[in-house]
């Protein structure tokens, strides 16, 4: 049943994230003018063109991201015993490393960096990384590989550190950590992930039993500079793209039961 839900998943977003809805509509407009239906042609083409102005001109990506991105604290005041820290993988791009030959990370980058620090913050806690392969494609290239070449790279020890690299989403992530490390109850866990992310990580922890503490990094919008006109096309309808998939994960992960009846505060 994940194997079903992982390749529904990634299928029907192929459909419909904004940037492939506007291409699929324009070709159904490039139809109905073959037809000489203009009259909705016309209307589809308006629609198409309206939605590109205003995306291009507006950060609409930003404002369904923000709820998101405030959810929890950033810079959280951390417990004084900490046990553990976990790092979701994301950030890295291993297919990519793969045929350069070289560590390669996306805009996500912070995700890792905040691990660096808190390996060195706490290096007598236990730390995991979470992430295999989320593509369809290439998924004997592990984002688990590309860590432990960087952390190698920086000199850092990985001897202690525990990497999971079968999980393909969040709620995987999340399932598989958990039969691993067994967290005692009353134990002290960090969550790293980009801070859009976070409510749908905290919810599938929460939901494996693991009330971890959420420290969200990478952020994408511009807090208190929202309501601004912010010309760029393609900028804009990547944070869209961003934006409208997170929230439709979190309502997949809603509906299928994958996460705990109500998104946790912080522990």
């Amino acid at each position: 049943m994940d194997t079903i839900f992982f390749l529904l998943s990634k299928l029907i977003w192929m459909v419909i994230s904004p940037d492939s809805l506007l291409v699929i509509l324009t070709v159904i407009s490039l139809v109905l003018l073959w037809k000489k239906s203009y009259l909705y042609a016309q209307r589809l083409l308006g629609f198409v063109v309206f939605s590109m102005l205003v995306i291009s001109l507006l950060p609409i990506g930003e404002w369904l991201l923000y709820p998101l991105e405030t959810r929890y604290r950033t810079n959280p005041e951390l417990p004084e015993n900490i046990d553990g820290v976990i790092l979701l993988g994301g950030a890295e791009n291993a297919y990519m490393s793969h045929l350069w030959q070289q560590t390669e990370l996306n805009e996500s980058a912070e995700r890792d960096l905040a691990f660096m620090y808190f390996i060195r913050q706490y290096p007598d806690a236990r730390h995991v990384f979470t992430g295999g392969s989320g593509g369809l494609s290439n998924q004997e290239y592990r984002q688990a590989h590309v860590l432990k070449k960087l952390l190698q790279e920086h000199g850092v020890d990985i001897s202690n550190i525990v990497f999971e690299e079968q999980s393909r989403n969040t709620y995987e992530n999340a399932q598989l950590t958990y039969a691993m490390i067994k967290p005692a109850a009353g134990e002290n866990w960090i969550l790293v992930t980009t801070a859009w992310h976070m409510p749908r990580a905290m919810g599938v922890f929460y939901k494996a039993g693991w009330p971890v503490i959420a420290y969200p990094v990478d952020h994408h919008t511009r807090r208190g500079d929202l309501l601004r006109l912010n010309p760029g096309l393609a900028n804009n309808l990547r944070t869209l793209n961003i934006a409208i998939k997170e929230w439709v994960g979190l309502a997949a992960y809603w509906v299928t039961g994958k996460l705990v009846a109500a998104i946790p505060e912080n522990s």
